[in-house]
């Protein structure tokens, strides 16, 4: 999958998100990192956190284009 049809599905989840990246970690198409910074994350567990982007990643984790996802979350303010 390309990354910047991840990016793109991130970005519709997290419009305001200070820092959103994905990475490609072995050039393979289906391991990625993603690294999101957001202010929606504020008062949210880590664990609360990383179920939203999985949720706004769902249909490629669901079908099997995501075989590994390392996820780095990050709270900000405004």
């Amino acid at each position: 999958m390309p990354v910047d049809r991840l990016e793109s599905l991130l970005r519709d989840a997290f419009p305001a998100a200070a820092e959103l990246r994905v990475e490609d970690r072995t050039g393979g198409g289906d391991h990625f990192q993603v690294t999101v910074a957001s202010d929606r994350f504020d008062g949210l567990t880590l664990l609360d956190q990383h179920r939203l982007v999985n949720e706004a990643l769902a249909e490629p984790l669901r079908d099997g284009t995501i075989h590994e996802l390392r996820i780095k979350t990050r709270r900000t303010t405004r």
